[in-house]
């Protein structure tokens, strides 16, 4: 009679490795965000705190000022609005964006 030994934990295939430098950008991973950052320019002094505290990368920046959001990146942790010092970033729930572009007929950005 044979009996099979089982796997140990050094048998285990090795997961969550990044064996390759920015690969991030090939994965889009905003689709799972429940919440949107939307940001007020007329409001924001470009302190560029946002840029500096988004763990993602999200904020894109140009000539020392915000450019843009990514949303195919952002996750939506509202790290960006909880340190924008003037509140020129506000969290609203995806699901109204994706009702919105519904109503229009189009796509979100």
């Amino acid at each position: 009679m044979t009996t099979k030994k089982q796997k140990g934990w050094k048998d285990l295939i090795k997961g969550g490795l990044i064996i390759e430098a920015r690969n991030s950008v090939k994965y889009r991973t905003g689709a799972w965000r429940s919440l949107r950052p939307i940001r007020d320019k007329s409001r924001c002094n470009n302190c560029l705190l946002c840029w500096v505290y988004c763990p993602d990368s999200s904020i894109i920046v140009e000539n020392e000022k915000i450019k843009e959001i990514d949303y195919q990146h952002c996750k939506g942790c509202g790290i960006c609005a909880s340190e924008c010092p003037v509140n020129a970033i506000i969290m609203i729930d995806e699901s109204d964006i994706k009702d919105e572009a519904e109503k229009k007929g189009g796509k979100d950005g």
